[in-house]
């Protein structure tokens, strides 16, 4: 029988009082009476408009079905089919912007929560079934992957499937790229990332860690040398933006990305750890993204008193995931919209003693059709602080580029492609997810490497 309530169920979550002192994941997940009710909110539309905007193309009017006959496990085979990553975009995938943006359910009343339960089908399958997928066989083709974030691993986890022989090259010790050091425990726990790989490497998946396409070895030497046919570029973008403002050098100073990288991937939250962070006492977050909201709530649970987000334009404009943004007021984060830093402040030591900012207005939409902010003259003020933390975005490293022979990139910085199967100027090269686009999400980044697995498999096919 459908269900026809016009709001989701709730999702189950830590208490803000408890969470905001701890690492632990945030949501708690569905029961099965609560997928299966809310299953059966799905109108099951014939034309899916759902599935029209997921990047991986999951066929999601298909999956809930299985969920509302309480087929968990016919519903996961559904899922994994299109995707490589379920656990993981179950829990950090943007759906309001996506597939539940599209969904019919939201005309009179909320979607139909299908990210909740692309999660639970997910965590039933890791801890019921727990099986993984077996190797197919070999096609007797390779290919060499750069990157282990949600680009290399989706195009590798394809691949896998058609019987290539995949090698991932991550930089970092642990494979997982922005999954393992950008995002924190308490929205992606790394046992789940984890286990993930672990799909992966029983389809045959090869990862060799510590190495750094550009210095261990070039994308060259990778064809010409090391017996790849094919290579794909999924680096990230790694690289921190300033706001070039006077301060920035002082000592109290992170970039979102590197402070991120020492909570997640060091556990500076823990006192064993060998990459600590400064414990602040009043932090101030310059940003307004979902990196942002990230640093904002590690920099809570590390034991800052006072956390303010700084954003220079409205609540309305503000780029993060609503869901983040409301989890971060609950835990008593400050947001000071409508204020721009312009200078940041030391004490006789160098350390940062506060930020100087000023209000703004929003004036006249600017070519992207978004209202200008304008500074209000005369309203400069301080706000008081022992640390500030950096996001207003990342770009491509250049590193990659500058020792690729014939990759050429574009004017900011990411990769050139040629249309959406990630094809290069460079013959057997494919690139996608941020490498090419810039920061953006966990599914685009997927749905790029999913894109060049299927053209990656033409090309050898046709060579």
């Amino acid at each position: 029988m459908a269900n026809m309530s016009p709001k989701k169920n709730e999702m189950p979550s830590q208490s803000p009082d408890v969470r905001r002192r701890n690492f632990d994941e945030v949501a708690l997940g569905y029961t099965e009476e609560q997928a299966v009710n809310e299953a059966q909110r799905c109108l099951n539309c014939k034309n899916k408009p759902c599935v029209s905007s997921c990047p991986v193309h999951i066929d999601i009017p298909a999956f809930i079905a299985k969920v509302a006959k309480r087929d968990f496990e016919g519903a996961y085979a559904i899922i994994s089919s299109s995707s490589s990553l379920p656990a993981v975009c179950g829990r950090v995938c943007p759906q309001e912007n996506q597939c539940e943006g599209k969904c019919v359910r939201g005309i009179k009343g909320e979607p139909v929560a299908i990210g909740r339960l692309e999660r639970f089908v997910a965590d039933w399958h890791n801890t019921k079934i727990g099986e993984f997928s077996s190797k197919p066989e070999s096609n007797g083709h390779r290919v060499a992957i750069v990157g282990s974030g949600p680009a290399g691993l989706a195009c590798a986890g394809d691949l896998a499937k058609k019987g290539y022989d995949v090698t991932i090259f991550e930089a970092l010790h642990t494979p997982g790229g922005v999954l393992v050091y950008g995002i924190p425990e308490f929205r992606l726990p790394k046992s789940i990332v984890a286990k993930e790989i672990d799909g992966l490497k029983n389809l045959g998946v090869k990862i060799e860690t510590n190495t750094v396409i550009g210095r261990t070895v070039s994308v060259d030497e990778l064809l010409e040398d090391e017996g790849f046919e094919a290579v794909f570029i999924g680096s990230g973008a790694g690289l921190p933006k300033f706001m070039n403002i006077p301060g920035e050098n002082l000592k109290g100073v992170y970039s979102a990305n590197e402070f991120l990288t020492r909570v997640n991937l060091m556990k500076a939250y823990r006192e064993d750890s060998d990459t600590p962070v400064q414990k602040a006492k009043k932090v101030v977050v310059c940003g307004g993204g979902n990196v942002a909201m990230d640093a904002a709530r590690c920099a809570l649970r590390l034991g800052a008193e006072e956390v303010s987000v700084v954003y220079r334009r409205s609540l309305d404009e503000l780029p993060a995931r609503k869901e983040e943004v409301e989890h971060a007021m609950e835990e008593g984060i400050s947001f000071k919209l409508l204020t721009n830093p312009i200078k940041i402040l030391s004490d006789e030591n160098g350390f940062v003693k506060g930020i100087a900012c000023v209000k703004m207005e929003l004036g006249e939409p600017d070519v992207g059709g978004r209202r200008r902010p304008v500074v209000i003259e005369g309203s400069e003020f301080e706000i008081e602080c022992d640390c500030v933390i950096m996001a207003i975005g990342t770009s491509p490293n250049p590193l990659i580029k500058t020792t690729t022979i014939g990759l050429e990139t574009q004017k900011w910085g990411g990769i050139l492609t040629e249309g959406e199967n990630g094809k290069t100027t460079k013959e057997a090269v494919y690139a996608g997810g941020d490498a090419v686009t810039g920061a953006a999400t966990v599914i685009l980044a997927m749905g790029a490497g999913k894109s060049a697995a299927e053209a990656i498999d033409e090309y050898l096919k046709n060579k």
